[in-house]
C-alpha cells in the first residue's frame, strides 16, 4: 500500500515538474515585432501572454519601425507581427515582401487611418484645410516616418494642394502627447490618427472626410509570419492562425495601457479574463 502511494507521489510530483516555467520554456523561442503603436503593443502582448502562460514558450519581443518589422519577417530574422494593416496602409509592404512570409489573414476588422482633429475644429474635410492652415500652424503632427500613414498623408498633401503644410515626423506617444496639449487649450491640431487608438475614448475627435480616397476604406489589420513557422512550431503557428478579435476587446487592453499599467500585465489580464476567446486559439 505504502509503495502504491509512493509511486502515485512520485508520478504526481514528476507531472508537476515537467509544466513548470523552466521546463515549459524548453520548447522554443519566439520573436515577435511590433511598431510603438497602441494597437501592435496591445496584441503583440497579448499574444506573448497566450504563448507564454498557457503554452510555455519564452516570447520576446521586439520594437522596430514599419518598414523594419516587415523586412525581418521577409528575411525570417523574426517570427511573426500581428499589426500588418492592409490593404491600404502596409500595402505596399506586402507587394514588396508577398513570396517571402505567410499572411494568415485579418485578425481584427474596422481598421481606419486618416487625418484627425478634435470636434471642436469646425472643419469636416481635408478639403478646407489649406484655407485655415494658419489655425492649424501649418503642421500636420505624425508619427514614425516608416510608417504607411506617413506615406499616405505625403500623397494627401500633395493630391490635396496642402502647400502650407508640413508634417511632422514624431512617435505615437509623441502625437498624443501634443493632441491632449491642443486639446486642453481648445487650439486646432490636426494629427496622423487610426483606429482602433485609445484617443478617441479619451477625447472628442473626428476623421476629417477624404472624398478623394487617400487613405482607402475600411482596413483589416493582420497577423504575418515567417516562411516555415508552420514546421517549426505549429503550436505557435495555431495560435497565430486563430488569433482574432474586437474593436471592443482591443479598446479595452489600449485603455490599460494607457492609464499605466505595464503592457504585459495587460496582456495577462485580458487572457485571465477572457479564457474562452483565448481557448479557441489554442491547439
Amino acid at each position: 500500500m505504502k509503495r502504491t502511494m509512493l509511486i502515485a507521489v512520485m508520478l504526481v510530483l514528476t507531472l508537476v515538474m515537467a509544466t513548470t516555467p523552466e521546463a515549459l520554456a524548453k520548447k522554443g523561442k519566439v520573436d515577435i515585432a511590433y511598431v510603438e503603436w497602441a494597437c501592435a503593443v496591445a496584441s503583440a502582448n497579448v499574444i506573448k501572454a497566450v504563448l507564454q502562460e498557457k503554452l510555455g514558450y519564452e516570447v520576446e519581443l521586439t520594437s522596430v519601425s514599419a518598414a523594419a518589422m516587415w523586412q525581418a519577417i521577409a528575411s525570417g530574422d523574426v517570427d511573426a507581427m500581428t499589426t500588418a494593416w492592409l490593404p491600404v496602409t502596409h500595402g505596399h509592404y506586402l507587394e514588396r515582401f508577398q513570396d517571402k512570409l505567410e499572411d494568415l489573414g485579418p485578425n481584427l476588422d474596422g481598421a481606419g487611418i486618416g487625418l484627425v482633429v478634435p470636434a471642436y475644429v469646425t472643419i469636416d474635410s481635408i478639403e478646407e484645410m489649406s484655407a485655415n492652415a494658419g489655425k492649424f500652424d501649418g503642421r500636420i503632427v505624425g508619427i514614425d516616418p516608416g510608417a504607411g500613414i506617413m506615406s499616405k498623408t505625403e500623397e494627401a498633401i500633395k493630391s490635396y494642394g496642402l502647400k502650407n503644410f508640413t508634417l511632422v515626423e514624431s512617435t505615437g506617444a509623441m502625437m498624443t502627447a501634443v493632441l491632449q496639449d491642443k486639446i486642453r487649450n481648445k487650439e486646432w491640431v490636426v494629427v496622423t490618427g487610426w483606429s482602433p487608438h485609445w484617443k478617441f475614448a479619451k477625447w472628442d475627435l473626428k476623421y476629417l472626410k477624404d472624398p478623394k480616397a487617400i487613405y482607402g476604406g475600411s482596413e483589416q489589420i493582420h497577423t504575418i509570419v515567417r516562411k516555415g513557422l508552420k514546421t517549426d512550431m505549429p503550436e505557435v503557428y495555431h495560435v497565430l492562425d486563430n488569433f482574432s478579435w474586437g474593436l471592443p476587446e482591443i479598446g479595452e487592453v489600449q485603455a490599460w495601457n494607457a492609464e499605466g499599467a505595464d503592457p504585459y500585465d495587460s496582456g495577462k489580464r485580458w487572457i485571465a479574463e477572457n479564457p474562452d476567446k483565448v481557448k479557441a486559439w489554442l491547439p
